[in-house]
């Protein structure tokens, strides 16, 4: 369609001839205005019901991200088993992305898009589904039911002494009737089908866009739909802020027998409702696709002229497809084809150096967006809902505008493709150098006695904790309980049992401990031996800190994106340009194998390690993790983000300086092209470069070199 626009448009410039001009004058006249009025409003509906499924996508992704922790804590996984299950959604992409790039231009691509949308809430639902099988959410505790509603004087200390191994018998004798053991495979199924769904509405729909809209209004229409969808995770990460605030059975149980808040590690949020709203989005975004047409008449802008020319230039071509109609290509021919061009493109240095440098810049990238909350959580005591909270509000809008303002300054100072990599890899070496001083505003470890400190107050080695002391000896306290208490001397205890309180008052979260032996054996201590549930709050010195790190968040993540749209372009400049498909496709393909899939799980494998005190399930067995050793997670989280990031930077110089060598003057002049001459960035590169990513993630967009 763009070839034969193209071809008119040179015919019509070379009619000089007054009976041309007066048959185009005349036709005009006649065009139906109607028609056209409906051709622009059926492309407009495309374009919001388009818009719409982006918002969709993104922001049933983001609630996935934002209920990493939720999950982990209500199932009582690893951090490493969380970020497979997180990992699933790109394994299903890569099921069907290539059937859906081959297959989906021949088909109706509205309604395959509608399935696709279809999909995704059913994905959705799915993901949901386990919290409606589960039972009610049955969190470590060292008080029984009747604890909670007494007003009378109880014992913590004589309570483990009788009960503890009644308890312990009861809990695992239901173990084998409760079937949450094995349910969060239901979650990593609709997570994978979510992917599957995704899959068809970024390549179809915008190549949609590409056959029946007008050539220079494409990159508006696609720019429109990437400014939309930056909307989708800022609304996800609010919702699940939202829903982390409210307490996972929420509806049905009494909140006043709960005894934790939602600061504490055990605390679990309505997780499953961001899903429920996630899927319904996505249903009420199918619906629009079933209603629209297979194709669209493209307008164009000389539509009725008769002109010899390009009667006869239509025709040759139609000669042409109707002679190669009848002798197709036979399979053996294809693959051979496609093996030749496969190893050009591998065997081009610099699609392949810049494909290094992006797979280690998404691994970093992807690590570090799925345990931010996470980090955020366990480092600054912060809850899980003001993490998302946060960023949503803080660390998004700055990376949707850097992205912005970095189209805005390609366009106003015609960078060339040398002048867009010198501009990325400054932008993303200046964010990666800010993005260092994380280091220097972490939070100490949570004054935990028996973990990270003695009894005595005095700090001892990581992982050489003793939770047992004189002070507690005589209470034969259960050592798997994850109760915390905050005594009055500052220092966290494990439960009120490991505290030595003999005596407590009140209920539900107002309990408090009194009489506790080992809040008075703490050396620095004269005052009351009082203990509230509930971990101890982390020291001013700690809430300016995360200030700070919330300001070089936003800095750092401006300058990433500003040079995202340069980095953007880059690629489809290292190949040719009958190749340019092929590599992006491959490029896809790499990116989420060896960095959607396992980032997550090896990120994950390595903050476990960093475990303090492992939670544990009715049944006994290990849950998820309670308490970090916060310097050993700052190192490890941000230490192998820097270290995936670092070399990536080596390899963007030898892009650098092969991309030189590549292009000989500054109007970027390609040796492979027989020295034609390209633009620096025009209207149909943008177009097609939003064409070429089929399938392509959020993250992928933002790439940095």
């Amino acid at each position: 369609m763009t070839a034969e626009t193209e071809s008119s448009n040179v015919s019509d410039s070379n009619q000089e001839a007054e009976p041309a001009q007066l048959l185009d004058n005349e036709a005009n006249k006649n065009l139906p205005v109607k028609k056209k009025t409906s051709c622009c409003t059926g492309l407009k509906v495309f374009l919001a019901a388009l818009s719409f499924s982006y918002l969709s996508k993104t922001l049933s992704g983001t609630i996935m991200k934002s209920s990493i922790t939720q999950i982990e804590r209500r199932f009582g996984l690893t951090s490493s088993t969380v970020g497979f299950v997180d990992g699933s959604f790109e394994m299903g992409n890569l099921l069907v992305i290539a059937f859906v790039s081959y297959f989906g231009a021949k088909l109706h691509r509205p309604k395959v898009i509608a399935a696709g949308c279809f999909t995704m809430a059913v994905g959705s639902f799915l993901t949901a589904m386990p919290h409606f099988f589960m039972g009610y959410y049955k969190y470590e505790t060292s008080h029984t039911a009747s604890s909670a509603n007494s007003t009378s004087s109880i014992n913590p200390c004589s309570l483990h002494q009788g009960v503890n191994e009644t308890f312990l018998q009861v809990s695992r004798s239901g173990c084998e009737k409760e079937p949450s053991s094995y349910m969060w495979i239901y979650i990593l199924l609709g997570n994978m089908l979510r992917g599957i769904g995704e899959t068809p509405i970024t390549p179809l729909g915008i190549s949609y866009l590409d056959d029946f809209a007008k050539e220079e209004n494409v990159p508006v229409y696609v720019a429109s739909l990437h400014t939309i969808g930056m909307m989708g995770p800022m609304f996800g990460f609010l919702l699940g802020s939202l829903c982390a605030r409210l307490y996972v059975d929420i509806g049905f149980v009494d909140l006043g027998n709960i005894t934790i808040t939602p600061q504490d590690s055990r605390w679990v949020g309505a997780w499953w409702l961001g899903f429920l709203i996630g899927g319904v989005i996505s249903l009420l975004a199918a619906i629009p696709f079933c209603f629209l047409p297979k194709s669209l008449k493209k307008p164009k802008a000389n539509n009725d002229q008769t002109s010899y020319g390009l009667l006869e230039n239509i025709g040759s071509i139609e000669k042409k497809l109707t002679a190669a109609k009848p002798k197709p290509r036979k399979w053996s021919v294809i693959l051979k084809d496609f093996c030749t061009s496969l190893k050009k493109v591998l065997s081009n240095r610099m699609y392949f150096t810049f494909m290094c440098c992006s797979l280690l810049q998404f691994n970093s990238f992807i690590g570090f967006l799925t345990y931010k909350p996470k980090y955020m959580e366990q480092q600054y005591g912060q809850s899980t809902a003001k993490s998302n909270f946060l960023i949503g509000l803080t660390s998004l809008p700055p990376v949707g505008l850097g992205i912005f303002l970095g189209g805005l300054l390609m366009k106003k100072y015609k960078m060339s493709i040398i002048g867009a990599t010198k501009f990325a890899f400054s932008m993303s070496f200046v964010a990666y150098l800010l993005t260092l001083l994380h280091f220097f505003v972490g939070c100490e470890n949570q004054v935990v006695a028996g973990m990270t400190v003695s009894y005595q107050g005095k700090p001892i080695p990581y992982h050489e904790n003793d939770i047992f002391s004189e002070c507690n000896s005589d209470c034969k306290c259960s050592s798997n309980v994850w109760d915390p208490v905050c005594g009055d001397n500052g220092v966290t205890y494990v439960s009120a049992c490991l505290a030595g309180c003999t005596a407590s008052v009140g209920q539900g979260k107002n309990t408090v401990f009194h009489n506790c032996s080992c809040i008075e054996a703490s050396s620095s201590w004269t005052g009351n031996n009082s203990a509230t549930l509930g971990q101890c709050p982390k020291s001013e010195d700690c809430s300016m800190k995360f200030i700070y790190y919330t300001v070089i968040q936003v800095i750092s993540g401006f300058c990433y994106a500003l040079g995202g749209t340069p980095a953007y372009m880059i690629m489809f400049r290292c190949v040719q340009p009958e190749l340019k498909s092929l590599a992006v496709g491959l490029y896809t393909l790499i990116m989420r194998m060896l960095a959607g899939i396992p980032a997550p799980v090896y990120f994950g494998a390595l903050i476990d390690k960093t475990c303090l005190k492992w939670g544990s399930t009715s049944c006994g067995h290990q849950g998820a993790c309670r308490l970090y050793d916060s310097n050993a997670y700052r190192y490890v989280y941000l230490g192998l983000s820097a270290v995936l990031r670092g070399p990536s930077y080596l390899i963007a110089v030898l892009f650098y300086i092969l991309m030189k060598k590549h292009y000989q003057n500054k109007d970027c002049k390609p040796i492979e092209n027989g020295g034609r001459e390209d633009a620096p960035v025009n209207k149909e590169d943008n177009c097609k470069i939003k064409e070429c990513l089929p399938g392509s993630t959020d993250a992928e967009n933002e790439s940095c070199i």
